[in-house]
């Protein structure tokens, strides 16, 4: 039992020595985690791989061209042995035991007098797993430990004081799988949760039932204006003491508002953690099969909010230097003004026989595209019943995608 039976422990390594004999692949893993523990690192090998060749450039680890000789071990806290050499091998796990240093062996796990751990991070907890000398289980235990600590669904409560604080998180573009992962679990930690419309509302079902949940879209606005309504309840619960979670569609500064929202808190004190999310703008068109950017085809692509009319007087776009570009344009909240915004193009010199592709509910089960041109877009979306939430993509990228996204 005892053979087998490793004692865990956490070595704090920073600024102390660790040696370690061999530049390759297991070496390349290992490294990084010593960097970033702040070791004053000796690599000794006579080759590297080009990953571990950069550490070296980038003057995070000190190398050595050259094979181990006795004595390397000098004043070190830890070795790490990778060579390929069994009797190198052997040679400096001899002096590593003879010096009481510990030694860990990519060859040879049962004669060396430590074992790495497979390791996993998440939001400041460090997971280790250690089951003897069977790594893939120790790595299947630990992505089981990250992966549940990071969505939410292994329950670890943090002892934190119930200071106020919200979190702004873009949910993506309707797919609950297409959250983040930081914005899963800050919906799992939320005690309130304030989602629009247009939020990933399957992952509301899976929140536990003493979460409030709160449709912005209903809120009472009363005297206030719908956004100063919003702003007011984030600042509201988060006084009380909640852990508020700000779920909005897509991302939160693209479209969202997500700013003022952020100034609002801000100007009440209240911590603000914004978490981007994946934007609609360029996850439907993928999801639809169409690239915003192709070599030789679109060099730049354009993100257009369309709720505004060219001719209305509080249009913030330039229509007319849209017109001129050569590459994509992907108008958001746009259903409405298609035909005004595509007659605007054509007036100002796009061909009116551009490629249009109209994409509604994208990444959902109900996801459809409509194909027109800019000639025909306006026609076209009103005869097909489209309605929002919807993306339009305009350029010759959407001629490329396969007829199997149609």
């Amino acid at each position: 039992m005892s053979e087998n039976f490793a004692y865990p422990v956490g070595l704090r390594l920073s600024g102390r020595r660790v040696v370690v004999l061999g530049a390759g692949q297991v070496a390349q893993r290992r490294l990084p985690a010593l960097i970033a523990a702040g070791a004053d690192i000796l690599l000794i090998s006579p080759s590297a791989t080009a990953s571990v060749e950069a550490m070296a450039e980038a003057g995070e680890v000190r190398w050595e061209r050259r094979r181990y000789q006795e004595g390397d071990f000098e004043g070190a806290w830890y070795v790490l042995i990778t060579t390929d050499d069994p009797e190198a091998n052997a040679a400096a796990s001899a002096e590593a035991e003879a010096r009481r240093i510990w030694c860990v062996r990519s060859d040879d796990a049962a004669a060396a007098s430590a074992w790495t751990p497979a390791t996993g991070r998440s939001e400041g907890v460090t997971i280790a797993v250690l089951t003897g000398q069977d790594p893939r289980r120790s790595a299947a235990v630990r992505d089981a430990v990250v992966e549940g600590l990071r969505d939410g669904t292994l329950a670890a409560p943090r002892h934190r004081s119930r200071g106020p604080r919200v979190a702004l998180v873009g949910g993506g573009p309707g797919d609950p799988d297409l959250i983040t992962v930081r914005g899963r679990r800050l919906l799992a930690e939320a005690d309130v949760v304030v989602a629009d419309r247009l939020g990933p509302r399957d992952l509301l079902d899976e929140l536990p039932p003493h979460v409030e949940v709160i449709d912005a879209a209903k809120i009472p606005y009363g005297r206030f204006m719908a956004q100063e309504a919003i702003n007011n309840a984030l600042i509201e619960h988060a006084r009380a003491g909640k852990s508020v979670v700000r779920l909005k569609g897509g991302d939160p500064f693209v479209f969202g508002r997500g700013m003022e929202e952020a100034e609002a808190l801000a100007e009440a004190g209240i911590p603000c953690t914004v978490v981007p999310g994946i934007s609609s703008s360029i996850s439907v068109p993928g999801a639809a099969g169409i690239p915003v950017t192709h070599r030789g085809v679109a060099h730049e692509f354009t993100v257009v909010s369309g709720h505004v009319a060219p001719d209305d007087p509080s249009s913030l776009v330039d229509w007319a230097a849209l017109a001129r570009l050569r590459g994509t344009l992907v108008l958001l909240m746009a259903v409405e003004k298609i035909g005004a915004i595509a007659a605007a193009l054509v007036a100002h010199g796009r061909a009116a026989d551009t490629p249009v592709a109209v994409v509604q509910e994208g990444t959902t089960p109900v996801q459809r595209r409509v194909d027109a041109t800019l000639a025909t877009v306006g026609e076209k979306v009103a005869a097909e019943g489209v309605r929002p939430p919807a993306v339009v993509v305009i350029g010759e990228v959407v001629a490329l995608s396969s007829r199997d996204h149609r």
